[in-house]
């Protein structure tokens, strides 16, 4: 049976590592593309307009002679950040109310709870939607409509974590021995919860991307001058009917694959924290 779990872990290992692979080279080229093409992704020619990829352009050129290859690294780069910001600030506030409720219990367990599932049934999207429509152009509102969201999942996860442990014998030995609640939390209760909160997290960056270029997609996202997935996506509905296909293919190619390697990265994590967990049972 150990044999059979070692070979298990190294074939999932092997399709992360591509994953990372893939993932790093995304991020390197959103990181790096500035430095290597020192070209204002905003600047307009329009002797470039609409060529296809080549040696003059890797990716083309959009109708106002953009240079595609800067600014898809540009789109990414911004809708990297911003997952990232939302990913972090929703499961802060996650941990927080999961804590509370899982710790607390009685009123304060079920208002925390009530409010969850009330957030849940209502269509994440559509609340994103109303947000963003008062403050157009914000990032800040775009960061807040996602957080207040996708926070969530992490709260069910520290409660049930919290829920699980709180009355372990090495709990109640830190009651007897003096520890107040304060310090029962942040020593024990957190640290136990912390495992699964991270592969929230991580869960949480592809699910934000893919929100957040929604958005801007629908044009209530970012400004033109800050372009997204979202708006690439977006400015590429007119083109690919004029058989520009590039315009829709290489900001599709990144946002999937993002999304789609962060999911093989998050779901190897959590095989790791939840074979550690099964070995110390």
């Amino acid at each position: 049976m150990v044999e059979s779990l070692s070979l298990q872990t190294r074939k999932m290992s092997l399709s992360a590592a591509v994953a990372w692979g893939i993932f790093l080279f995304i991020v390197g080229y959103a990181i790096l593309t500035p430095w290597i093409i020192p070209v204002d992704p905003l600047t307009t020619d329009f002797s470039m307009a609409d060529l296809p990829p080549g040696s003059e352009a890797i990716f083309g050129t959009d109708s106002e002679g953009h240079n595609l290859f800067v600014r898809v690294a540009q789109g990414l780069r911004i809708s990297l950040v911003i997952s990232l910001i939302t990913a972090i600030s929703s499961s802060v506030f996650g941990v927080i109310l999961g804590t509370m409720a899982g710790m607390s219990g009685g009123w304060a367990d079920r208002i925390i709870m009530r409010l969850t599932d009330g957030i849940n049934a209502l269509p994440h999207l559509l609340i994103g939607i109303f947000i963003v429509a008062l403050f157009k152009g914000s990032v800040i509102a775009i960061i807040a409509s996602l957080t207040l969201t996708h926070w969530t999942y992490i709260a069910r996860v520290v409660r049930a974590q919290i829920l699980g442990i709180r009355h372990a014998e090495y709990i109640e030995a830190s009651w007897l021995s003096g520890m107040n609640r304060r310090q029962i939390i942040w020593r024990h209760l957190i640290p136990a919860a912390l495992g699964q909160a991270i592969i929230g997290l991580i869960l949480l960056i592809p699910h934000t991307i893919w929100h957040e270029s929604t958005l801007s997609f629908l044009g209530l996202g970012l400004p033109p001058h800050m372009p997204s997935l979202g708006t690439l996506l977006s400015d590429a509905q007119g083109a690919i009917l004029l058989g520009h296909w590039w315009l829709l293919f290489f900001p599709c190619v990144f946002l999937i694959g993002t999304t789609v390697s962060v999911s093989i990265i998050s779901n190897e994590i959590k095989r790791q924290i939840t074979g550690k967990q099964e070995l110390f049972r």
